[in-house]
């Protein structure tokens, strides 16, 4: 069954946790504290609580322990993002897309329906779409999705097996003491707050190579690519090297309360992506149609 009301995300799914609970609605309620129990309720009387297979539970429905349910996510007044993004391809097993700036690709937080993933499935009608990599809520560019179950572990292949060459364009400032092109190797691991990353002494895990395209002024215009794709990969490495992202709020020092200033986007972009398609042995290239910002300061 699709989701019961025709539109927004699909669903997610939960197997039901040991517990003391006699009624469904009350593990919900207790796993999820911060949905109150009216809210749950409403859920279950709008089908939006669902089995396995998609048929609604009855809001007094028993709790029945290792049971897969269904749900639908949901965020009162979720912020509209004002961009759009674009379809750069659309087959039968692959989907590419340009995704704006400040969109995030998968439901993350307050954001729900206004996501990337979750704007093509309703836009072309396909519950079976899954991002085949992910690109942060700031950066901009190509991402690829699959559209058909049947073939995409054929397409997740080319990045377990990094088969796909991805190339990134960044505005950061000029570093006239330093050799290009260069190539950075570090060993990045969580740090703080929770969602930043950091590098840190040990084995290496993380590769990025470096070059520059316009080096005019004193912001410059650089092709990074990802041989790794650690999270903030990009982000922790030129701000590492002493040149930090334009208008990256978390590196090198988090900078509060600029998540939503949409005049501020991070000068980043997933440019293009490359690879031999596993299907047809075709060579494809996807390029982005957005620009950064003009590299004047």
């Amino acid at each position: 069954m699709a989701n019961p009301e025709g539109d927004g995300p699909a669903a997610s799914r939960l197997q039901l946790p040991p517990g003391p609970w006699p009624t469904l609605l009350d593990c919900l309620c207790d796993r999820f504290p911060g949905i109150g129990r009216e809210a749950w309720i409403d859920r279950f009387r709008r089908g939006r609580v669902q089995d396995a297979i998609g048929v609604p539970f009855d809001v007094d429905a028993p709790y029945r322990l290792g049971a897969e349910i269904r749900y639908f996510r949901e965020v009162v007044d979720e912020p509209v993002i004002p961009f759009a993004e674009t379809l750069l391809h659309l087959d039968a097993d692959l989907v590419v897309a340009d995704k704006p700036h400040f969109l995030p690709v998968t439901p993350v937080g307050r954001h729900v329906r206004e996501t990337l993933l979750s704007r093509l499935q309703q836009r072309l009608g396909n519950r079976h779409l899954v991002p085949l990599h992910r690109i942060d809520r700031d950066t901009a560019g190509v991402v690829l999705f699959s559209a058909n179950p049947a073939t995409r572990d054929a397409y997740q292949s080319l990045f377990r097996q990094r088969r796909i060459h991805k190339s990134y364009e960044a505005i950061a400032p000029a570093l006239p003491l330093l050799a290009f092109p260069l190539t950075r190797r570090t060993r990045l691991e969580r740090g703080e707050p929770f969602f930043r990353m950091q590098e840190v002494e040990g084995e290496p895990n993380s590769e990025t190579r470096i070059d520059v395209i316009d080096r005019i002024g004193p912001l410059w215009r650089y092709a990074l690519e990802p041989v790794t794709g650690r999270k903030h990969q990009l982000r922790v490495h030129m701000a590492a090297l002493g040149a930090p992202i334009r208008n990256d709020a978390s590196y090198p020092l988090v900078v509060q309360n600029v998540g939503n200033d949409y005049t501020r986007p991070l000068q980043l972009l997933a440019r293009s992506l490359r690879f031999v398609d596993p299907l047809s042995g075709i060579e494809r290239a996807f390029d982005s149609r957005l620009a950064l910002d003009d590299v004047s300061p």
